[in-house]
């Protein structure tokens, strides 16, 4: 069996082995990281070899840290990133280059629309009737888009929300309230096989998912880095945070959020953003947790979404695709039974 991790930030993690008896044998590791001593390569493999092929994730990076020496040193790679690859070897967990990728780049479309087609695709993947998917958002109405389990009344000003022109709407993943000013930031969605995910938890998934637009904003001269569990940040403050939801057709969603050009004193007046979430943020203004990626670049928004859409082609070999016919028609059945009603919107008062 065979297994590759690319640790987010770091190195290529890559690992070799057999199943004999139910244990782990001729395990063999490899990567583009560095360790010191060199005999450390050695104790790891001897570390892994016997080990039941049901060991769980914890137990054998476990394992890998007591059989370290002392004074190794890992750059590049940790024994957790070592036995995330041996977990996705042995679940035949799937990477970027497997599939055919369509990167899609369409017209704007109303809130409740995107947050339907986020939902209609992410169900064509799992039903296998759509290859994976990357989707670049394009926005000329302004919203606030509230997680799943957020209350309404606790998370948005609803009168100060109207009066500046944002709808208020409720989208499938979890997280927190984001404040889509149109043309103000740059939303993109990744609908993936579950099985690109198997052997991660769920912050190395997010991390794992989100690598490739680290790539394209380094190119940029963003020096953007990931915050667990959902953040991209940078030393100037945070740029943009992800959400995820797995759906039972065997597919999960990961989408984006990053601003470009935000008004931070606009964002306190519609979100009601409380002392307690500020606090872990070590700042007290909400203002100061925004930086736009127009701030650190200079660039035109359309700009730096060229330079995503380029890495990613580069890295996944992605064609141009569309959306269908038929799945603007499922999304907007779906706005008028689920997302444009009362009963979704405040399904959390």
């Amino acid at each position: 069996m065979h297994g590759e991790y690319k640790v987010p930030g770091g190195k290529l993690v890559v690992v070799d082995l057999d199943v004999v008896d139910g244990k782990i044998a001729n395990f063999r590791l490899a990567g583009d990281f560095f360790l010191e001593p060199d005999e450390a390569l050695a104790d790891i493999d001897r570390a892994v070899n016997g080990l039941p092929a049901q060991t769980d994730a914890a137990a054998l990076a476990a394992a890998i840290r007591a059989a370290l020496p002392a004074d190794a040193t890992l750059l590049g790679f940790t024994p957790d990133s070592v036995a995330t690859a041996i977990r996705r070897s042995l679940s035949n967990a799937t990477d970027w280059r497997d599939y055919d990728w369509q990167l899609i780049h369409d017209k704007a479309v109303a809130p409740r629309v995107h947050l339907a087609l986020d939902e209609v695709l992410t169900a064509e993947v799992g039903e296998g009737r759509r290859g994976p998917t990357l989707r670049i958002w394009e926005w000329n109405e302004s919203a606030v888009v509230i997680g799943s389990f957020q209350s309404v009344k606790n998370e948005v000003d609803l009168e100060n929300a109207e009066k500046y022109g944002f709808d208020v709407v409720r989208r499938i993943s979890g997280g927190g309230a984001m404040m889509m000013a149109k043309n103000s930031i740059v939303t993109y969605s990744l609908y993936v096989p579950a099985e690109m995910v198997q052997g991660m938890t769920f912050a190395e998934s997010y991390a794992y998912l989100d690598d490739w637009v680290l790539v394209a904003l380094h190119s940029l001269g963003i020096d953007a880095s990931y915050a667990p569990l959902n953040d991209i940040t940078s030393p100037g403050g945070k740029i943009g945070g992800a959400a995820q939801k797995r759906l039972g057709s065997g597919a999960v969603l990961h989408h984006v959020t990053m601003s470009y050009d935000m008004d931070g004193e606009l964002m306190t007046k519609v979100l009601r953003i409380g002392r307690e979430k500020m606090s872990d943020k070590g700042t007290t203004s909400a203002a100061k947790r925004v930086d736009p990626l127009r701030s650190q670049s200079g660039l035109e928004r359309s700009e730096i979404i060229d330079r995503m859409k380029a890495t990613f082609v580069s890295l996944t070999g992605a064609v141009e695709g569309h959306i269908t016919d038929d799945e603007y028609a499922a999304a907007e059945a779906l706005v008028e039974s689920k997302f444009a009603t009362e009963q979704w919107l405040h399904r959390v008062p």
